[in-house]
């Protein structure tokens, strides 16, 4: 084990506190959604001052809050919401079911406008939580 991994490892261990979170996020750029845990650990340093540690899946990661990052387009413009919105319209998606199929015209007849397809991000879903500026 690496001399950083062990230190790590021993910060970890002594935390003074910790705390469970759960943030929802959505990427304004590619319309990608994800949800993701985190164990917010207290710590204090050397001179008695608090900082946290935030780990995700085990390991040691930037905050959230900071600057996320989009896991499929590497963006920055994503929107930082409470646990369960990314899957509430995940869920809400597979409910609707799929989409029926268009029926076959008549062999001879004038075949009608084809009405456009319209292919969804989960942006288009959240527009609900974006505010207007007052």
């Amino acid at each position: 084990m690496s001399e950083i991994a062990q230190q790590t490892t021993g910060l970890r261990s002594a935390a003074t506190a910790v705390v469970h979170e759960s943030y929802s996020f959505a990427c304004m750029r590619c319309g990608h959604g994800w949800e993701q845990s985190y164990e917010i650990e207290h710590h204090l340093d050397g001179d008695g001052r608090e900082f946290v540690m935030y780990v995700a899946n085990g390991q040691v990661v930037p905050s959230p809050l900071s600057r996320p990052t989009c896991q499929n387009c590497d963006g920055h413009v994503v929107r930082i919401m409470r646990p369960g919105q990314v899957s509430s319209v995940q869920n809400s998606l597979h409910r609707a079911g799929p989409i029926p199929a268009q029926p076959k015209a008549e062999p001879g007849s004038a075949p009608e406008p084809a009405e456009p397809h319209h292919h969804w991000h989960l942006s288009d879903l959240l527009h609900v939580f974006h505010r207007k500026a007052s």
